[in-house]
């Protein structure tokens, strides 16, 4: 998201049902994360959940990325006015790319990045080769609707009373979103046939798991 004006809206948009479920999802369903480490937010945005995972969490660290230089300012801005910029990093980087920030993440997490990308391989094959052995990997992102209608009902259910940007970049999101049949098609071709899968809303699926001899979570 780099034009300024969509950055505006979604900076004064409201997403605390959303990321506070996700962060609440990942506690529940990752409930042996060690109590500190390193965590890998991939396509954080304004960091927004990153530094609500920072709080939950407070003994690990973020490094935060994407490729928005806007978003990733806006998010540093954040960040220090909430006390948590010694831990929460945000970086510039464009996937894929080899050079992560570090290679210690015991937890590696992404929240609707992947209807963004033009091949979905990306996101999966970057938190593949990423991971460690025992490196857990919780993923949130929108589903598909079956058709164009079911669509547009949803964005005026969820964000009716927002402004136009946000309500037309919400349908786009939708509409480039997968099914559930898609996804476990991409994890079991990028060798995360283990990570599960589970619908929890009327717009928003889960991928989890540990990456550790390809044994599924508990």
């Amino acid at each position: 998201m780099l034009d300024e004006q969509q950055v505006r809206a979604y900076a004064a948009a409201d997403f605390s049902e959303p990321h506070g479920r996700f962060v609440a999802l990942l506690k529940e369903k990752l409930p042996s994360l060690p109590s500190r480490g390193r965590a890998l937010d991939l396509g954080c945005g304004a960091g927004d959940i990153s530094l609500r995972f920072a709080r939950v969490f407070g003994d690990w660290t973020v490094d935060a990325i994407d490729g928005s230089p806007v978003m990733l300012e806006l998010g540093r801005r954040v960040a220090a006015e909430a006390g948590l910029a010694s831990r929460v990093q945000f970086y510039e980087l464009l996937l894929p790319t080899e050079s992560p920030p570090h290679r210690d993440y015991a937890l590696l997490f992404s929240n609707s990045l992947l209807h963004h990308l033009s091949d979905p391989e990306v996101l999966w094959s970057t938190l593949r080769c990423w991971a460690q052995s025992g490196s857990s990997i919780f993923v949130m992102d929108l589903l598909r609707p079956k058709s164009r209608a079911e669509a547009e009902a949803l964005v005026e259910r969820h964000a009716g009373g927002e402004p136009e940007v946000l309500r037309t970049d919400f349908l786009n999101s939708l509409l480039a979103a997968y099914r559930p049949t898609e996804l476990r098609t991409q994890l079991e071709q990028a060798r995360l046939g283990h990570l599960r899968l589970e619908v929890v809303s009327d717009r928003h699926f889960i991928a989890w798991g540990v990456d550790h001899e390809g044994r599924p979570a508990a």
